[in-house]
């Protein structure tokens, strides 16, 4: 289990699309861009299912998943890695279908991925890159 640092929750919340990485079982990637990323602790992520076909059924399989935070207000690029469980009811995807339904009601908010957060990598070029972080 990792935690993020204060710079890397702050780096979230000036992302505002995500590329997110899945696998199939047989290690067939796929990435796909996720609007619907939010922090809710220091090691897990909520991402949002709203049109996933590939990536739903790659984590059905395969629990793994991948994303990066990069971008032209963010000092320096991480890629986090972890373990994703699906959700389509209870407490948490009640919650995350209201906080999406609130900003965009036409969205349907199929189901939840809980991201636990494993590993922190650094992603930019240079002598530092792919280090673990955390």
């Amino acid at each position: 289990m990792a935690k993020l640092t204060a710079e890397m929750k702050e780096a979230f919340g000036k992302m505002k699309i995500f590329p997110v990485a899945t696998a199939t079982k047989d290690g067939i990637p796929n990435v796909v861009p996720i609007g619907g990323v939010v922090l809710v602790s220091d090691d897990v992520l909520w991402i949002v299912d709203n049109f996933m076909n590939k990536s739903l059924e790659n984590l059905k399989s395969n629990p793994h998943i991948a994303l990066y935070v990069w971008g032209p207000e963010i000092k320096g690029c991480f890629q986090v890695k972890g373990h994703a469980t699906i959700k389509t009811s209870g407490r948490e995807f009640d919650e995350m279908k209201a906080m999406i339904n609130k900003k965009n009601p036409m969205l349907p908010a199929r189901s939840l991925i809980i991201m636990k957060i494993t590993d922190v990598f650094a992603c930019l070029p240079g002598q530092d890159a792919g280090k673990k972080l955390l």
